[in-house]
């Protein structure tokens, strides 16, 4: 077997990832005897890209979690995502002005549609990060 010339995080990444949700080392058992741990992410407002301040959050977590999770406790570190909207709107809003629009020129449906949209795109995009 030839090693590469480099070395791809991504490649390694995506091959320990995928194993480890196949086997479900994503999911704390409550059958399993061992004492729980839990810890629930703040939800990230879907704003756009996460930033340092989440980076440094979630390593924090992300430590505190395997930490516990060696010590043979049953871990379950669930992610959060926004639902209530407020800043998502904010987000939307900007973007209109910088349009030259209001929320009242497109109307409530297109209006939510659009938000809807944003939170599409970036809602994912965060997911897809904090997997990483």
């Amino acid at each position: 077997m030839e090693l590469p010339s480099s070395y791809n995080p991504k490649e390694v990444e995506d091959r320990w990832y995928s194993t480890w949700e196949e086997e479900g080392h994503f999911h704390a058992r409550e059958d399993d005897g061992k004492e729980p741990y839990s810890i629930v992410i703040p939800p990230p407002n879907v704003t756009g890209s996460l930033h340092m301040g989440h980076a440094l959050n979630n390593t924090l977590q992300d430590i505190l979690s395997r930490w516990q999770r060696m010590r043979g406790k049953s871990v379950l570190w669930m992610p959060g995502m926004d639902h209530a909207g407020i800043a998502t709107q904010n987000v939307v809003e900007r973007l209109l002005r910088e349009e030259g629009k209001t929320k009242n020129d497109l109307g409530r449906e297109s209006f939510v549609e659009r938000v809807w949209d944003w939170k599409k795109h970036y809602g994912g995009q965060i997911k897809g990060q904090l997997k990483r």
